[in-house]
């Protein structure tokens, strides 16, 4: 794809996200463990979904798509012994436990920046639970042989609450019941969405607080009709450019939602943005907009769009929680410092402390870096820029939301 230059430019209209990825690949997971025949409604393509259906597939799931809908008899027999989670964080961190279930030793690859993203904190839980498991020094591939007998294991949630999700979804199928307990866990809205999902599916799972988790043995997920919510994270770029210039409502998203990344509404009104929140949609407009402060610790994909939201703020913004963006797609604090830098933002990094200066954001090149939530914050960015921004290596959004750019020039009204 060539570069993507956005010029300084108003946005106005209706536009839907994508479906939630991360809702996605748990329901196509769970569909995957589940008896009977489920179907998924609101399907939309992205690379890390799409990756998740191969893998379920290759676990021994039928699966199909018709347009918008995905259609998956469960089954765990698989057809090869090698996974290919493409670049999914997610999909390494869930569907290693789920594999862990067979007999066999089976392998899980990555590609891209996946192979430059720790997983060696699946190791001890596992191996706890009577799994055998070994990494590349902590790193893809990863290799486990089953079956899961259950028991006690700790869990560090430190780095990422995938992890645990992964042991979540998997925990009802092993020889007895699992008891997890869990340090330091981060990002807890996203266990939210993993017990909720669990539940709808039939499985039980005992709690104290996001401390301990009690899974029962002898539990099986039952097929259910689910239907997939829209992307908040996706949504939160969309949103954002409204703030910054324009007036756009982002269909089929609710604040009862329990993804992490609705706090974006949050950040909007500190920053000073118009938002009226409905039913089943969200409305932003332009305003004249002031520094803010926010804690994004439990919603770290919130950085990327909270910068591009900062760049044009009056006064210095600060954004907690940076030590989680060293293991995205890209080290997203240093990569967003650099780029940013480039087209005029000073961002400075203080420990676990984002310090954005804003009203600065002239315009100019800048590198995604294979990040796709980089490349759609320079996007945003460019829209209330003194002159364009030229996006180069757009074509990785693909990663989360393909019609991005599609999207995105729907909205656009030029100056």
């Amino acid at each position: 794809m060539e570069n993507k230059i956005i010029s300084p430019s108003t946005v106005r209209g209706t536009i839907k996200p994508p479906a939630s990825k991360s809702v996605m690949q748990r329901a196509i997971a769970i569909s995957a463990l589940a008896q009977g025949t489920s179907h998924l409604f609101g399907y939309s393509s992205s690379n890390d979904s799409d990756a998740a259906l191969r893998i379920a597939e290759n676990l021994g799931a039928t699966v199909s798509v018709d347009g918008e809908q995905v259609i998956i008899t469960g089954g765990l027999k698989p057809k090869t012994l090698t996974l290919n989670c493409g670049e999914a964080g997610l999909g390494i961190r869930m569907f290693t436990p789920i594999a862990s279930l067979w007999h066999e030793a089976i392998t899980l690859q990555g590609e891209g920046s996946l192979k430059k993203r720790p997983v060696d904190v699946l190791e001890a839980p596992l191996r706890q639970l009577g799994v055998q498991i070994s990494t590349n020094n902590g790193f893809v591939p990863v290799q486990v042989c089953g079956p899961m007998l259950g028991g006690y294991a700790n869990v560090d949630g430190s780095l990422s609450s995938q992890i645990l999700t992964g042991l979540l979804i998997a925990a009802p199928y092993a020889r007895k019941d699992v008891i997890l307990c869990v340090k330091d866990l981060k990002s807890k809205p996203y266990i939210d969405i993993t017990l909720d999902m669990m539940k709808k599916f039939g499985v039980s799972v005992g709690r104290h607080d996001y401390d301990s988790f009690v899974i029962p043995a002898e539990q099986t997920y039952k097929a259910q009709d689910f239907r997939v919510e829209g992307d908040w994270s996706g949504a939160a770029f969309l949103l954002v450019a409204a703030a910054l210039n324009g007036d756009v409502t982002v269909e089929n998203i609710s604040m009862d939602s329990c993804q992490a990344d609705k706090a974006i509404v949050d950040a909007l009104q500190k920053a000073g943005a118009k938002v009226a929140i409905n039913e089943n949609s969200i409305s932003v407009s332009h305003s004249k907009l002031q520094a803010f402060s926010f804690d994004a610790t439990e919603c770290p994909d919130l950085f990327p769009p909270l910068v591009s939201l900062a760049a044009h703020c009056d006064g210095m913004t600060t954004i907690q929680g940076v030590s989680r963006l060293a293991h995205k797609e890209s080290n997203r604090a240093l990569v967003l410092q650099t780029e940013f830098a480039k087209l005029g933002t000073k961002i400075d990094l203080d420990g676990d402390t984002m310090i954005i200066y804003g009203g600065t954001l002239q315009g100019g090149k800048m590198h995604a870096n294979n990040d796709h939530r980089i490349a759609m914050a320079g996007a945003v960015a460019a829209l209330l820029a003194k002159s364009s921004v030229e996006v180069e290596n757009p074509e990785c959004v693909a990663k989360s939301y393909p019609e991005f750019w599609d999207d995105l020039e729907k909205l656009t009204v030029e100056k």
